[in-house]
């Protein structure tokens, strides 16, 4: 008898024990945990999400409506980026002083063309605090998945506080699961054998967050 052979056995017999329950799974399975984890109020939880941003090496600044324009073109040009990428319906008035030529996503701009690009802006659906999360579901103003993971540097707009929560439950509750959802905790970055640490293997090398004050708030 083989290992796996022993070890469905016991999988079997486990199962032989455990009454039919035909209750709904959302029933048998608890989900009592803790939506958020402490008591924080509106301003302590936008500058936890901002801690934990920078904390995973990604840049935070912060803007109101009126600066807004000019912080996006000063980011674009301490980049040095000659071209941008545009999701189709970014509002407008955020890039009115941006210098670089815009690249709207069209089915002709092919990925190596996309690599030569060096920056992209977007919006967000939805940013985490608890674990300075940014989710992206492909919105007019995010537009489709690739254009986040090609450029080597992409500029986030997230809209505070209406699009912060402080946990993933929370952010799961806003989100439509049939879209395509895109989890970014800084940027893309991993770790070899020994641990050293290399950025821009699976998406941009730098990220950068403009908390953009809404004028409600």
């Amino acid at each position: 008898m083989s290992s796996r052979d022993r070890v469905l056995g016991r999988v079997r017999r486990a199962l032989a024990e455990v009454a039919p329950d035909e209750r709904p799974y959302e029933e048998v399975v608890g989900r009592a945990y803790a939506r958020r984890h402490g008591r924080r109020g509106v301003g302590e939880t936008v500058e936890l999400l901002a801690e934990n941003l920078a904390e995973y090496r990604a840049v935070v600044h912060r803007s109101d409506a009126g600066e807004l324009p000019y912080l996006l073109m000063r980011l674009l040009n301490q980049r040095g980026s000659e071209e941008m990428l545009v999701p189709p319906w970014l509002p407008p008035e955020w890039l009115s002083a941006a210098d670089p030529v815009r690249l709207h996503d069209r089915t002709a701009l092919t990925p190596h063309r996309m690599d030569r690009v060096g920056s992209v802006v977007t919006g967000c659906a939805v940013a985490i605090a608890e674990t300075g999360t940014l989710v992206l579901d492909g919105s007019p103003d995010q537009g489709r998945r690739r254009l986040t993971l090609i450029p080597d540097h992409h500029i986030c707009v997230v809209r505070v506080p209406d699009q912060v929560v402080s946990s993933v439950p929370e952010a799961l509750e806003r989100l439509d699961p049939a879209r395509p959802l895109t989890w970014i905790s800084g940027p893309s970055a991993t770790s070899d054998i020994e641990l050293d640490r290399v950025e821009g293997v699976h998406g941009p090398r730098t990220l950068e967050v403009v908390l953009l004050t809404t004028p409600d708030h």
